[in-house]
């Protein structure tokens, strides 16, 4: 008898895993509509377009290289660290999209992609976990300057919003690309500046 009140249990417990996930996935689906296919969204999309592509590393190579350029020692410290934790990033990103198998919502529509598609599988977004990687670690090595680390922060946000924008992934995908991100960042910052400064 009681291994069938366990089983029981267990049936309930996965039936509302699986309600729960099926909600999760039309919220993902909504918020993906009024993202992609949105007035707002849309009036900007030159701007989104613009952003995607600097999410691919422009941006952040930029920073680098004003870093290296006028940040002196400890800006060029901060590069080779950010340098790190992007690698470290991108490789936890591939591993977790590989284990995932996500699928982009482009290949799950007969909508055509907007522009172009870098890999399979969606989640996290790759784009998104490095940015708020970066952002994180500007944040953290610059505190002081509010500008820096709120602008890092806003080029994260956009960079985001932006593989929405092109149906490249859902909103789950980046919101998950940027807390694997930061936490990346957050446990890999100290160990490297304690090896650096």
């Amino acid at each position: 008898m009681e291994a069938r009140k366990i089983s029981d249990y267990w049936n309930f417990l996965v039936d509302r895993l699986d309600n729960f996930a099926l909600w999760l996935v039309g919220r993902d689906e909504l918020g993906l509509e009024v993202i992609s296919g949105g007035w707002f969204t849309k009036k900007f999309s030159r701007y989104l377009v613009a952003a995607t592509y600097f999410g691919d590393g422009y941006l952040w190579g930029l920073v680098g290289l004003s870093l290296i350029l006028f940040g002196g020692q400890k800006g060029r410290n901060y590069v080779l660290i950010g340098l790190a934790i992007s690698i470290i990033n991108i490789a936890v990103f591939r591993l977790i999209k590989t284990i995932m198998e996500r699928p982009r919502p482009v290949t799950l529509r007969s909508r055509p992609l907007k522009f172009r598609m870098i890999d399979d599988f969606a989640f996290p977004s790759g784009h998104a976990t490095v940015a708020f990687g970066i952002a994180y670690l500007i944040a953290s090595a610059y505190s002081g300057l509010w500008w820096a680390w709120t602008g890092a922060y806003l080029a994260s946000l956009l960079i985001s919003l932006s593989r929405i924008f092109v149906r490249e992934h859902y909103p789950s995908d980046v919101i998950g690309g940027a807390i694997i991100g930061t936490l990346v960042a957050c446990m890999l910052l100290p160990v490297f500046s304690g090896l650096v400064f």
